[in-house]
């Protein structure tokens, strides 16, 4: 039977005995298994994990191992630790997070991995100095583990020495790109502005991923560029980025970043941006990113686009009362026959009162006789507000336009 189907069996008993495999590719991937499904109460599974970690052959086993024993829990890889360096376990942080910081000057690489994790770990700022070093330990798989716990700590501090890491090997640099994005400031981010053209797909989406946290206009254009990759995923990210640079840029700059995302977007093939900027309006968490969303289709999708249409109409039921806003202001820039032939769809007392009057204020702009037709059997409507409307909207049409 294999590993996965004992994995999947939750058969740990079985995993633990190909920790004495011939093959280094097994007794990695049952470490790897184990930490998935250990639990921090299973003496015998850490047990082994903690032999693995300092007496197997194989580098790469003694790595996962450590990786393994942290995915199981804190209390897990301290036992590594506190094996290796003498540490109780019961002591202040500050002591604890001293004791690591030695721990990463040990001469067994693997010591000095599983310091690294525990001070990521620790809510002690200390730590961060000690990790900085480690960012240029001889060991890549330390460096690894280095650059993610700064990751953690989230501090401009590590700036410097995570940027030297983009030149590492690919691993390292992934860390580093990360790193950097949790960070999330500006001299963090702007490194990563020439990881839009980097060979390695997974770099160039970290990049696109996390230049949207960017508090200037910078990143526009090279986001922009990046939605001519070829990758579906870094395309997606940058349009994800480019919403989030509208949100985030301060007022000064926000007229100037509108004009320019609205130029690059358009310049853009259609369906590449058009579907993650509605799956942000019709899935997006953040209100800020919903209405940014409907503002930009109504300026950049096709009049013809049924995907941006049906989640404008859709919109225009939305809680947030300014994302329903800015999707019928979006919606009569579009007009069309799509876009009337939607809004005839909604203007029906089983839709929302709030919903149903945008959609005949839009009628009003960009409708046609069908419009005209429709709209004049709502005239005793129950709702003030869509009454309100159907007069003005029957109004327009009559006199041939607004």
């Amino acid at each position: 039977m294999s590993l996965y189907q004992h994995a999947r069996d939750g058969n740990v008993e079985r995993l633990r005995d190909a920790l004495g495999s011939d093959s280094a590719a097994v007794r990695k991937r049952a470490v790897e298994f184990l930490g998935e499904l250990g639990d921090v109460d299973e003496q015998a599974t850490i047990d082994g994990l903690l032999r693995a970690a300092t007496t197997d052959d194989d580098p790469e086993v003694r790595g996962a191992a450590v990786d393994a024993l942290d995915e199981i829990g804190e209390a897990a890889l301290e036992q590594l630790l506190a094996e290796l360096t003498g540490t109780s376990g019961s002591e202040a942080e500050w002591v604890t997070a001293r004791k690591f910081a030695r721990a990463l000057q040990a001469d067994r690489p693997e010591l000095r991995m599983a310091a690294a994790r525990a001070l990521g770990r620790l809510d002690d700022a200390s730590g961060l100095q000690h990790l900085v070093k480690a960012l240029s330990d001889e060991d890549p798989r330390v460096r690894l583990r280095a650059c993610e716990a700064c990751g953690t700590f989230a501090d401009p501090r590590a700036v410097p020495g995570l940027t030297e890491r983009l030149d590492d090997e690919p691993r390292v640099k992934r860390a580093a790109a990360n790193a950097l994005g949790s960070i999330g400031t500006d001299g963090a981010l702007a490194p990563l502005l020439d990881l839009l053209g980097d060979s390695d797909e997974s770099i160039r989406r970290i990049a696109a991923g996390a230049l949207g946290k960017a508090n200037n206009p910078e990143p526009v254009e090279p986001l922009a560029r990046a939605l001519g990759d070829e990758s579906a995923v870094v395309r997606n990210a940058a349009v994800y980025s480019i919403i989030e640079l509208l949100s985030n840029v301060p007022t000064q700059h926000s007229h100037a970043v509108r004009d320019r995302v609205v130029s690059e977007l358009k310049a853009a093939d259609d369906d590449t941006v058009v579907e993650p900027l509605v799956e942000i309006l019709t899935e997006g968490q953040q209100s800020r990113q919903r209405r940014n969303a409907a503002w930009i289709l109504g300026r950049i999708a096709e009049p013809q686009s049924a995907l941006a249409v049906e989640a404008l109409a859709d919109a225009l039921a939305d809680d947030d009362p300014q994302t329903a806003q800015f999707a019928a202001t979006s919606l009569k820039s579009l007009g069309g026959p799509v876009v009337e032939d939607r809004l005839l769809d909604r203007v029906g007392t089983e839709h929302p009162e709030d919903a149903r009057a945008k959609a005949v204020f839009v009628l009003g702009q960009i409708g046609g006789q069908e419009s005209l037709n429709r709209l004049e059997s709502f005239t005793d409507d129950d709702s003030t507000a869509v009454r309100k409307r159907v007069f003005s909207a029957v109004s327009k049409l009559r006199a041939g336009g607004p």
